[in-house]
C-alpha cells in the first residue's frame, strides 16, 4: 500500500505518506491559548497513525485573529500550551507542524473587530468590508511577525512550519493579480507579486536555518481572472530555489461561497478532484508535494500518489469523521472506517463561530473518541460488566447508532423497525443528485451491527404484551417524524392539481413521470433537494418560501453550489412570501411587504413544510413499565449531527442509569463473602 510507505519531507521522516491537513477547532480560549480539548483531539489523530499532523492555522499577530476561539502564536505566553500539544503528538509517534496565517482581506469586522488588510482597495464578497491596501513599513512589520511566530514554533518543539500562501489569504492576495494592483515592489510583475512571500521566507530562512519550512499554494484559482498555471509552476520552482523543503496544494479562495468551494469542496466533486492541477507542479519540481481535496477513502488518497499527482496525501475532513483512519487503513484497527460525508457542517460551524463538529463524528473532541469509546467492541475490558437488555425502537440513524454504542458496549441490544426495511429517512437523504456520498452515515452502522450480532426486526409494530414479552431493563425511542400537515387548506385546488409530500416525491419520483410543471411549498433542504431531483429530470420547478434563504440548513459551501445548479436549470425561487390561498390551479403569495402575486401551481403542489416527531410508542412502554429515553428527531427535530450525537451518547448513559442498582449488587455480593 502507497500511503503506508515511510516517506522523508526535508530532514524529516514520516512513518507514512499520510499527512493530518491544517483545520481550524475553535477548541481555545478566547485569549487563544490551548486547552486539554485542543490536546486530546491532535492526540487521537496522532494516535490514529497519521505521518505528521498539521496544527490549524495560527495567526502571527493580535490584529489577525480568524475566529473568537482559534490557537495563537503571537505572544511568548502561547508556547507551554503549544508544547503541551507536540508533546502529546510525538508521544504516538507522528511528526508535527504548524501552519501560520494572516488572513488579510478575509479578516472580519465582526469577529473581534479585526481590520480587513490586503495589496489594494478592495471589498471582502462575504462580509462586505472594505479592505485597506498595506504600506511598505506594516509589509515589513508582518514579515517579522511571522518570523517570531516561527521561532516560538521552534522552541514549543515543533518539526517544522508551513506557511499558508494558498486558499486566498495574503500571500495569495499579493500574488494574484485579479486583487494586487499595486505599483510599488510589491506589485505588477511576477517578482514583484511574489515578493512579500519570498522575503518572508528569507527572514525566517536566516533566523531559523535549520527549521524546515514548508508553503501552502493554491495550485489554481478556479477563476479566469486568477494567475495562471504557468504562475504557480515557476511560483512553486521559485520557492523550491528558496530552501522550501515540500509543498502543500489546495485550490481555491475563502473569498466567496462560489470559490470557497474549491476548497472544501461539496459531494458533487469528484474524489481526489485537485490531482489533475497538482499535477504539472509536481511534475516541476524535485522536492515533496502534498495533495488535499475529497481525500474521503484510503483508494483516493493510493491513486493520487499512483497518478504522479502527490508524494503525501493531505487528509483534513476526514480525519474529523475518524481520526483512527490510518490505522484503520493499514489494518492496524480491525473496524471499518467512518468515511466523511462532504456535508461541511464543520467548516459551517466554524464560519458561525462554534466549535467543530462533525455529523458522522458527533462526540469529536471529547473523550468520547477515543478508540477505547468509538470502538469498545475491540477492547474486552473496557466492556460493561454488568450487560443489560436494551430495546431500541426505530432503525433510522439515532436508533441503529445507539444500538451499535449499546451493543460494543457488551449489552443485549435488539431494534425494532416498523417498515420492511432499516434507514428510516436515509433513502430520502440519498435521493437527489450527488447525495450518494451520505450513504455511510447508514452502511457504516448496519455493518457494525451485523459484526456485533445485533438482531433487526423489521416490520415488527411495538406493543404494550410485546415489550412485555421481551422485558427490556431500558428502551431507546428513535422513531423520527413523519410530515407535517399541509399549512394551508388545499380543497379548492383543481382536482387536475396533484398534491404531494416531498417525501413521496423523493422515495418515487416516478409519482411525477408525466409532470412538466411543480410548486414546491418550502424551501429548506428537503424542498431545494427535492427540486434538485425534479429540474435533473428537466421539469420546471418554483420554491416557495417564507425565509430568504434558500436551503438555509445547509453548509454554505453546499448550499451556494445547489442554489447555482437550481437557477441553472431555470428553477424559480421566490422567497420572503407565504401563500394567502390555493384556488383552481393557482396560488395567491403574500410578500412582506404586503403585495400580491398569482402564480400557477403547474402539474403538483410539493409540500416540503417540515416534520412532526413521532411518539406513538411513548403510552406502550409507559404502560409497560419501561424507563426509556427519547434519541433523534422524535425528541426535536435536526439532522444528522444531532441525530448521532443522541443515538451515541443515549446508548453511553445506560451504565450510569444503573449505577444505584449496580453498587447494591455490589454491596449484596460482598456481603455474601
Amino acid at each position: 500500500m502507497l500511503l503506508s510507505q515511510p516517506g522523508q519531507i526535508g530532514p524529516l521522516k514520516l512513518r507514512n505518506r499520510v499527512v493530518m491537513a491544517p483545520m481550524g477547532t475553535n477548541y481555545s480560549t478566547t485569549d487563544g491559548l490551548s486547552t486539554e480539548r485542543d490536546r486530546m483531539y491532535y492526540a487521537e489523530r496522532a494516535r490514529g497513525g497519521v505521518g505528521m499532523i498539521m496544527t490549524e492555522a495560527m495567526v502571527v499577530t493580535e490584529f489577525a485573529r480568524p475566529h473568537h476561539n482559534s490557537l495563537c502564536v503571537y505572544h511568548d505566553r502561547f508556547i507551554p500550551g503549544l508544547a503541551s500539544i507536540v508533546e502529546a503528538i510525538k508521544s504516538h509517534g507522528a511528526l508535527v507542524c504548524a501552519q501560520l496565517n494572516h488572513r488579510g482581506g478575509l479578516l472580519r469586522r465582526h469577529v473581534l473587530n479585526m481590520e480587513p488588510v490586503g495589496p489594494s482597495p478592495w471589498k471582502n464578497p462575504n462580509t462586505g468590508d472594505e479592505v485597506r491596501p498595506l504600506d511598505v513599513p506594516e509589509i515589513i512589520e508582518i514579515q517579522k511577525q511571522f518570523v517570531a511566530a516561527s521561532r516560538r514554533l521552534y522552541y514549543a518543539g515543533y518539526d517544522g512550519v508551513e506557511i499558508h500562501a494558498g486558499n486566498g489569504y495574503l500571500f495569495q492576495q499579493f500574488f494574484t493579480p485579479r486583487l494586487n494592483h499595486r505599483t510599488d515592489q510589491y506589485g505588477g510583475s511576477f517578482e514583484n507579486r511574489a515578493r512579500f512571500l519570498f522575503e518572508t521566507l528569507d527572514r525566517v530562512k536566516q533566523a531559523l536555518p535549520n527549521f524546515p519550512l514548508i508553503v501552502r499554494l493554491s495550485a489554481t484559482e478556479f477563476t479566469d481572472e486568477g494567475y495562471s498555471e504557468a504562475d504557480i509552476v515557476e511560483l512553486s520552482k521559485c520557492l523550491e530555489k528558496q530552501g522550501v523543503v515540500a509543498l502543500d496544494l489546495s485550490g481555491g479562495s475563502n473569498e466567496s461561497p462560489q470559490l470557497s468551494k474549491y476548497c472544501i469542496q461539496p459531494p458533487s466533486f469528484a474524489r481526489g478532484c485537485l490531482g489533475p492541477y497538482a499535477k504539472p507542479i509536481k511534475q516541476a519540481v524535485n522536492i515533496p508535494v502534498l495533495v488535499a481535496g475529497r481525500v474521503v477513502d484510503p483508494a483516493d488518497g493510493e491513486k493520487l500518489i499512483a497518478d504522479g499527482c502527490a508524494d503525501f496525501i493531505s487528509v483534513g475532513r476526514a480525519l474529523y469523521a475518524d481520526p483512527h483512519w490510518c490505522a484503520k487503513a493499514f489494518g492496524e484497527v480491525k473496524a471499518p472506517i467512518r468515511k466523511c460525508i462532504a456535508c461541511n457542517v464543520c467548516f459551517e460551524r466554524l464560519t458561525l463561530e462554534k466549535d467543530v463538529a462533525c455529523v458522522h463524528n458527533p462526540v469529536i473532541g471529547t473523550e468520547f473518541e477515543a478508540l477505547e469509546h468509538a470502538e469498545p467492541q475491540l477492547f474486552p475490558a473496557r466492556k460493561t460488566t454488568t450487560p443489560r437488555r436494551v430495546l431500541v425502537i426505530g432503525a433510522g440513524v439515532s436508533g441503529l447508532e445507539a444500538a451499535r454504542a449499546a451493543a460494543a458496549r457488551g449489552h443485549h441490544v435488539e431494534v425494532w423497525e416498523k417498515a420492511a426495511q432499516p434507514g428510516g429517512q436515509m433513502p430520502l437523504a440519498m435521493a437527489a443528485p450527488d447525495k450518494m456520498e451520505v450513504e455511510p452515515i447508514l452502511g457504516y452502522r448496519l455493518n457494525m451491527l451485523r459484526e456485533l450480532g445485533v438482531t433487526i426486526r423489521t416490520s415488527t409494530t411495538a406493543s404494550v404484551a410485546a415489550i412485555r414479552d421481551y422485558a427490556p431493563d431500558f428502551a431507546i425511542v428513535a422513531t423520527g417524524v413523519r410530515p407535517r400537515a399541509h399549512p394551508f387548506d388545499v380543497s379548492k385546488l383543481s382536482g387536475a392539481v396533484r398534491v404531494l409530500h416531498a417525501w413521496d416525491v423523493l422515495r418515487t419520483p416516478a409519482l411525477l413521470v408525466h409532470a412538466k410543471c411543480v410548486t414546491i411549498i418550502g424551501g429548506g433542504m428537503v424542498g431545494a433537494e427535492t427540486a434538485d431531483l425534479l429540474s435533473v429530470q428537466r421539469k420546471q420547478c418554483t420554491i416557495v418560501e417564507m425565509l430568504g434563504t434558500i436551503a438555509a440548513g445547509m453548509a454554505r459551501n453546499n448550499r451556494m453550489e445547489l442554489v447555482e445548479r437550481l437557477a441553472a436549470r431555470g428553477t424559480q425561487m421566490l422567497m420572503r412570501v407565504k401563500v394567502e390561498r390555493a384556488e383552481g390551479t393557482t396560488l395567491t403569495l403574500r410578500a412582506d411587504d404586503g403585495s400580491l402575486r398569482d402564480i400557477d401551481v403547474g402539474d403538483a403542489l410539493i409540500f416540503a413544510t417540515g416534520p412532526a416527531p413521532v411518539r406513538d410508542v411513548v403510552p406502550l412502554l409507559e404502560e409497560a413499565g419501561v424507563d426509556f429515553e427519547l434519541a433523534g428527531d422524535c425528541y426535536r427535530p435536526g439532522d444528522f449531527l444531532s441525530c448521532l450525537r443522541d443515538g451515541w451518547l443515549a446508548a453511553l448513559s445506560v451504565d450510569h442509569r444503573f449505577r444505584d442498582s449496580n453498587r447494591r449488587m455490589g454491596e449484596t455480593h460482598h456481603n455474601a463473602r
